[in-house]
């Protein structure tokens, strides 16, 4: 006697999770980012490469969570 059956690829669920911390770090890299220029900004020229650098790293997170979804999702039968 089964409960329940799961059937289909639940790899969809998996990145909408993956996506979260990409998610929540680019808020972070922002939120410091726009903090530091109102804290001085004369340092808003020197501090917007980071900016940059966090985003870009944040993105390919997420990127690397929806390569992984594709690459151990299950084929089809």
């Amino acid at each position: 006697m089964t409960l329940a059956e799961l059937t289909g690829d639940i790899s969809s669920i998996g990145y909408g999770l993956a996506a979260i911390g990409p998610g929540i770090g680019v808020g972070i890299v922002f939120a410091a980012y726009i903090q530091a220029t109102a804290r001085q900004p004369e340092s808003a020229g020197l501090t917007r490469a980071y900016l940059f650098m966090g985003f870009a790293l944040s993105e390919a997170l997420a990127l690397f969570g929806l390569a992984l979804a594709f690459v151990f999702s299950n084929p089809p039968a």
